[in-house]
């Protein structure tokens, strides 16, 4: 059994324009950086065998902010990531929808295997990346000696992860929140994931942005 935090990077200023992330390496803005802190103090009494993080620097400085308060130190795993966009990275969702309206469709209707015009980077598919983000997940939770982690990854993954664990397929529209630097709290039994909280946000002083109104 392990008691995982699964918590969403802090605000970034791509965020706050909705310009979708992907791969690219967006640092956290100035609200980032008092999240991220936040949650350094929110955590701070609580204990922790270890803390992993996506290796994107707004993943990472936040949970580099929770290591610091505690005096330990952030374990990278880049199948953290968040999903990989292609040609989308970069553009808000005007702009997407103008140059590529039939994979904008597709993004749009959840196709769990459309595959977007590549970009700098080769696109995953909806499908490539929840496996991943499954699989990785699940073998962080699977490390033997770690009773108590956190996991600091991004938006994607948090959503992927609870559409699992309650057996919600993509054809669903999302009914949750998704909120930057949100602690999320679950239980791996060996077997599956149990969602126990979700987007608690109570250690930011006001709301969170949420990942359908910005990129991930």
């Amino acid at each position: 059994m392990t008691d995982i935090l699964l918590i969403r990077h802090g605000e970034t200023d791509w965020n706050v324009e909705k310009r979708l992330q992907g791969h690219c390496d967006i640092a956290l803005n100035a609200e980032g950086v008092r999240q991220a802190a936040a949650l350094g103090r929110a955590l701070g009494e609580e204990p922790l065998d270890a803390i992993f993080s996506s290796d994107l620097q707004r993943a990472r400085d936040t949970a580099q902010a929770i290591a610091d308060a505690r005096g330990m130190t952030v374990q990278t795993d880049p199948g953290l990531r968040e999903r990989c966009f292609g040609a989308f990275e970069g553009l808000v969702h005007s702009e997407i929808s103008e140059r590529y309206p039939a994979d904008f469709l597709a993004w749009k209707q959840r196709d769990l295997d459309a595959r977007y015009t590549a970009g700098e980077r080769q696109a995953e598919t909806l499908r490539e990346f929840a496996a991943r983000a499954l699989n990785s997940l699940t073998r962080l939770a699977s490390l033997e000696g770690y009773r108590r982690i956190a996991v600091v990854s991004h938006g994607g993954v948090l959503d992927t992860l609870y559409r699992h664990a309650h057996g919600l397929g993509y054809e669903h529209a999302r009914n949750f929140d998704v909120l930057n630097a949100s602690i999320n709290r679950l239980k791996w039994d060996g077997a599956r994931f149990h969602v126990l909280q979700w987007a608690d946000v109570a250690h930011l002083a006001h709301t969170a942005l949420d990942e359908a109104d910005n990129a991930r």
